[in-house]
């Protein structure tokens, strides 16, 4: 079958280490479902893969991608929820947590195989390209907004780095429920599309906002560390979920985290549970993800290049 698949490692040049060819069909395995893929998105976890982070190389070659939807083998329309391990379905209660494709075969192909617990029914109103962008980056800004931060409607959370799948979705899950939503960029022209998504407002990366805000949704890291810390009001929450500008930021700012007594939380991915819940909750508000482009299964380098880049706005989908 055609997949899109890490056959090299390379650390400062990723997409040196990308393959697109046959590789074989998953094998059906008591306790999994091979899935027939009809739609799946690019993630920033598929450019960290290729850079080694979480894929050894003896796991090589490994087909890339973690997001998918599709039919399975009793031609029921599912989505996949890409935690392996979670709760031992498929795997043994006692192999710890991964995302697929740290461990086993990904997404980017025409068939998956993962856990049958791992799967869970479309929607009916959501489309497969639209179902294929939930599972991680949707998933992790659910999290993030409804588990994490601690927010009610009417309170302020500030979204850095609006463009991204999980800021696009931090954006419209937000104010779907009713919170006041701000949003940063470097470019202009994404924030401007930051506000046509729902945002109140959108500020210049770094800039001096209004008033101070209930919680902050960090995905950035480096670059915009010090200004989310300065932007929490006293009590404060920020949730961390990524660092897409690297993982040390040149201040700490501990000092004014425990003065202000501000709250860090680290969140990643999500629950099955919570991905049930996304599903539903955009199938009864009429909630879509953002996507940025559709584009085959054999134009999968393309897409790499673009998000790797930063060049995208919302979720890239890829079609086999």
């Amino acid at each position: 079958m055609f997949a899109a698949y890490a056959a090299r490692i390379a650390p400062d040049d990723p997409l040196s280490g990308l393959e697109l060819g046959e590789r074989p069909e998953p094998e059906a395995r008591p306790g999994w479902s091979v899935v027939t893929v009809k739609a799946a998105s690019l993630n920033h976890h598929d450019l960290w893969s290729l850079r080694g982070v979480g894929l050894p190389a003896e796991k090589l070659p490994m087909i890339l991608g973690c997001d998918a939807a599709g039919v399975d083998e009793d031609g029921n329309e599912v989505v996949l929820h890409s935690v392996i391990g979670q709760t031992g379905h498929g795997v043994g209660p006692k192999e710890p947590r991964s995302i697929l494709t740290e461990h086993y075969q990904g997404s980017f192909a025409q068939k998956v195989a993962v856990p049958t617990w791992n799967l869970l029914p479309k929607p009916a109103g959501l489309s497969f390209e639209e179902a294929a962008c939930l599972p991680t980056a949707w998933l992790t800004a659910y999290r993030m907004l409804f588990t994490n931060a601690g927010v009610k409607p009417g309170d302020t959370v500030l979204v850095q780095g609006a463009g991204g799948g999980v800021a696009t979705a931090l954006i419209v899950l937000g104010k779907a429920a009713g919170l006041r939503v701000w949003a940063t960029s470097r470019d202009e022209a994404k924030g401007a599309r930051a506000v046509e998504l729902g945002a109140d407002a959108w500020f210049p990366s770094g800039a001096r906002l209004p008033e101070r805000v209930d919680a902050v949704m960090e995905t950035v890291g480096a670059a915009t560390w010090s200004h989310s810390i300065k932007s929490l009001r006293p009590g404060g929450t920020l949730v961390i979920s990524g660092a897409t500008s690297g993982p040390n930021p040149p201040a700490a700012e501990l000092t004014r985290i425990f003065f202000l007594e501000l709250k860090v939380v680290g969140s990643t991915m999500g629950t099955k549970e919570e991905l049930g819940q996304l599903l539903s909750f955009c199938q009864t508000t009429g909630v879509r993800p953002v996507i940025d482009s559709v584009l085959p299964l054999a134009e999968a380098r393309e897409g790499f290049a673009r998000m790797e880049k930063g060049d995208v706005f919302g979720k890239i989908v890829l079609k086999p």
